[in-house]
């Protein structure tokens, strides 16, 4: 394909091989993976094995100065995103970077303005937002069905052990609401508009954890609409519904709910009406991961069209920092005991 766009992965690790699948599978829309990289040999070698990718490496600074890399995607620990975007911003290199954007807000807001300095392309991987049910829920309130969203709240209860593929949660100084609230939080704005006031309580469950594993956020949006966004780790609730988020928002005219199993409820005029908003599987999804499997593949979509295009991506790094101010905001309230407004960029 004449018009290809040249893709680099950095990260090999637990969830890098949903970036890997989305990436061969988008190659009939313009996307070659020419180059994978991991500090770990046998993880970048046998990615490149599995996923017919031309070349692997394990030094990023040797990638970059071999390979004509037109977009870069960055999986890797958070506390590395810094470092990895700036070189690449420094090289012209449009890069998407996993989530969390950064352990800080001043580093976030640093790579946002080298960035916007440098005239690169930078988003963040925030698939929730392309999750098929979220997109739903958001086509939906769009159509005003049920008016402006006057209410609102967005849960992620699971008991799921995540720690099995990242034990590496056990010890983190901030943990859940960097890690999940920063999905739940970033779907409060897109259904409930932004935020001016967080109020937020913190729990620690699991004496195995070293930081919060439970939070309860409440968010007072500029519309006026009020969210809670409550989300953990450590739910004991059968049937566990992980991996889904559970909506509901009421208007003046009506509420759309998303309850376990994938169905939305509209209800406007006086009637309900059900939709299944599934996920369909794909080649190399299964449930229950396929709706957040999907997702990636959905993200990594709009992050090739929007370069393409030369359009700022739908979470592009000053966009995810609207975000990240919510997430700042909910542990400097955690901590204060009050609530608290959230930061502005620039």
């Amino acid at each position: 394909m004449s018009d290809s766009v040249k893709v680099a992965l950095v990260g090999c690790g637990f969830f890098a091989r949903n970036h890997l699948f989305s990436w061969k599978d988008l190659a009939a829309e313009g996307a070659d993976l020419v180059a994978v990289c991991d500090i770990d040999a046998a993880k970048a070698e046998a990615a490149a094995k599995e996923f017919n990718v031309p070349r692997w490496y394990t030094d990023f600074d040797a990638m970059v100065e071999a390979e004509q890399i037109d977009l870069l995607d960055i999986a890797t620990r958070m506390d590395t995103h810094r470092m990895l975007v700036e070189k690449a911003i420094g090289r012209g290199i449009a890069t998407i970077v996993q989530k969390p954007f950064a352990p800080t807000w001043e580093d976030a807001v640093a790579m946002t303005a080298a960035a916007e300095k440098a005239g690169v392309f930078l988003a963040v991987h925030e698939n929730f937002r392309f999750q098929t049910p979220l997109i739903r829920v958001a086509e939906t309130l769009r159509t005003g069905v049920i008016g402006t969203p006057s209410w609102g709240r967005i849960s992620f209860r699971t008991g799921y052990d995540i720690y099995a593929g990242q034990p590496y949660f056990f010890d983190e100084e901030r943990f859940i609401i960097l890690d999940l609230g920063v999905h739940t939080l970033d779907i409060a704005r897109v259904f409930m508009g932004e935020v001016e006031r967080v109020y937020c309580e913190t729990q620690q469950r699991n004496p195995k954890v070293k930081a919060e594993d439970t939070a309860t956020v409440m968010l007072k949006h500029v519309s006026g609409a009020v969210s809670v966004v409550d989300f953990t780790y450590e739910s004991r609730k059968e049937p566990d519904p992980f991996p889904e988020t559970m909506v509901e928002i009421e208007g003046p005219d009506g509420a759309v709910v998303v309850d376990a199993g994938l169905t939305m409820q509209v209800t406007s005029g006086g009637e309900m009406r059900t939709e299944d908003i599934g996920a369909p599987l794909l080649h190399w999804t299964s449930k229950p991961w396929h709706v957040a499997q999907e997702s990636v593949l959905i993200t990594c979509r709009h992050m090739l069209e929007s370069f393409r295009a030369k359009d700022a991506a739908a979470t592009a790094a000053a966009d995810n920092l609207k975000t990240f101010a919510v997430v700042e905001a909910a542990y400097e309230s955690a901590a204060s005991g009050t609530a608290v407004k959230p930061r502005a960029y620039p």
